[in-house]
């Protein structure tokens, strides 16, 4: 688990509601079948679709061995999701890290680009949001997670604009989390082929928003406390 990924669980929570952990390459290798049996279910058939057993068919596996590591479907899903998470706080890493090095000089496009992937990449997860069929536990979660992405995007603003960001920098990366969110859970909720020219608009407008908020930077507004060289 990556630093971001594990700064998202909220506090005083203790992971996933497992029964065991599996250690042995087998047992680690069964609870893989399972939560992508459990994905399928869910890109392909629906949260309605997810049960123990119907599980275990898809996976392979008798169903006692999914109670083995998991109490009941809700526990499933909550690993699930935290999964879906982990992708998001891997992703924010990366780029924050590129922008460190120098090497992210397009950040809007390649933002969109990066989480668009994952968002691809993952349709039982967005069956599950689209659903909302979460858990007080991964509801937290997630905010906890969006949370961490706007904190993600401030480091990297920081890092291209020179200076600490401010308040009004924090404002600005929750409402760019709130808005990529809301478009690409859209443009990525259905069954059919995404609508790759939203994710164009949604790139041009972002990007207009990020030049207007360069600027007021650079202008040292009273808010923002951070400069441009």
């Amino acid at each position: 688990m990556t630093e971001a990924t594990e700064a998202a669980r909220p506090e005083g929570e203790a992971g996933p509601r497992v029964r065991r952990k599996p250690r042995q390459a087998r047992s680690r290798a069964r609870v893989e079948a399972i939560l992508g049996a459990a994905d399928r279910i869910l890109s392909q058939e629906g949260y309605e679709a997810l049960a123990m057993r119907r599980i275990a068919e898809d996976a392979g596996v008798p169903v006692g061995s999914i109670y083995q590591f998991f109490p009941d479907k809700g526990a499933v899903v909550d690993a699930l999701g935290r999964r879906y998470l982990e992708a998001f706080g891997t992703a924010i890493d990366e780029l924050v890290e590129r922008a460190a090095e120098g090497r992210l000089t397009d950040l809007v496009g390649t933002m969109v680009d990066v989480y668009g992937e994952v968002f691809r990449s993952q349709p039982g997860g967005m069956a599950l949001w689209a659903g909302r069929h979460l858990s007080p536990e991964l509801a937290r979660a997630d905010e906890a997670s969006n949370a961490l992405i706007a904190e993600g995007l401030l480091r990297i603003m920081e890092h291209l604009t020179g200076g600490p960001g401010g308040e009004r920098a924090r404002r600005a990366t929750r409402m760019v989390v709130w808005a990529a969110n809301a478009v690409l859970h859209e443009v990525f909720r259905g069954d059919g082929e995404p609508d790759l020219e939203t994710v164009e608009e949604l790139k041009r407008m972002l990007d207009r928003y990020w030049e207007d908020l360069r600027g007021r930077l650079a202008a040292g507004d009273g808010e923002s406390g951070g400069s441009r060289p």
